[in-house]
């Protein structure tokens, strides 16, 4: 299929979708560009073409076309057109091999990369989810917006769920100079291990508000359960937006061999039989 099929297919942009207009056409013309058929150095159909292909004004097509060239999937060249990228988006290069960092270098990597606005920080009630994970009813809440350093662009949301009695420790100041993981390190707590679970949800106005897209977007969910002597420590929860984001796994070929470092579960319920 290509960018002129779009109104026989089922590529449609219906406004009783749920999801902003040129959000959906954004996606459509990411889906097109991300298997291949606006290959690097395709020119996109003009605005008024577009406009015309999936019944949308001129502001929802300019729209989505920045928020294309925000992702770097697209140039547009003023007085001639929009064009493919001959080269995706920077990412991450895992190099190949096997090793991607330890998950202290993971934190000291982002650490690096960006800088935070600390949200909210406040002793509450836990919710009952995470109150099951780490046996206790109220904790210290830390609700933190990690930026790109250069350009102040949202990331990724931090919420955590800390043992009550380090409000002394875990500041608003602190939290300025220092990023959380050392400053429980300071506090005295080793971890013994972190369980990880990657899921997703839809953005509500809040979340989409911090990390500026649209309400009802698809997030990205990393929840993080921390141990220490054996219990659970704290749990950490990350949102992020898969448009500026991924999250990456390695397993050795021994983990592969044991099953070890990852597996799937299932949100099911079968019927009996």
């Amino acid at each position: 299929m290509s960018v002129h099929d779009f109104r026989s297919s089922q590529a449609d942009v219906t406004p009783g979708a749920g999801v902003p207009l040129h959000r959906q056409l954004f996606l459509v013309l990411h889906d097109e560009i991300a298997r291949g058929a606006l290959a690097p150095g395709d020119v996109l159909p003009t605005e008024q073409t577009l406009c015309t292909q999936f019944g949308v004004s001129r502001i929802t097509v300019r729209r989505a076309l920045a928020d294309l060239a925000g992702a770097g999937l697209i140039e547009r060249r003023h007085g001639v057109g929009s064009f493919v990228c001959d080269q995706p988006p920077s990412r991450r290069n895992t190099g190949g091999g096997s090793y991607m960092g330890s998950y202290m270098d993971e934190l000291r990597q982002t650490e690096f990369e960006t800088e935070v606005d600390v949200i909210e920080l406040d002793v509450r009630a836990v919710p009952t989810a995470i109150a099951g994970q780490l046996g206790r009813k109220r904790a210290l809440h830390v609700l933190r917006l990690r930026r790109e350093r250069r350009t102040s662009e949202p990331l990724m949301i931090t919420e955590a769920w800390l043992p009550e009695d380090l409000s002394d420790t875990i500041t608003e100041d602190a939290l300025s100079r220092a990023p959380l993981y050392r400053l429980l390190a300071d506090a005295g707590v080793e971890l013994d291990r972190v369980q990880h679970e990657i899921t997703a949800e839809i953005a509500g106005p809040r979340n989409a508000h911090l990390l500026n897209t649209a309400i009802g977007s698809a997030l990205i969910r990393l929840n993080r359960l921390a141990f220490a002597n054996g219990e659970p420590h704290h749990g950490l929860t990350i949102l992020l937006s898969p448009n500026r984001s991924r999250v990456l796994l390695a397993q050795t070929a021994a983990e592969l061999e044991a099953g070890d470092g990852m597996s799937i579960a299932h949100d099911v319920h079968l019927a009996g039989g």
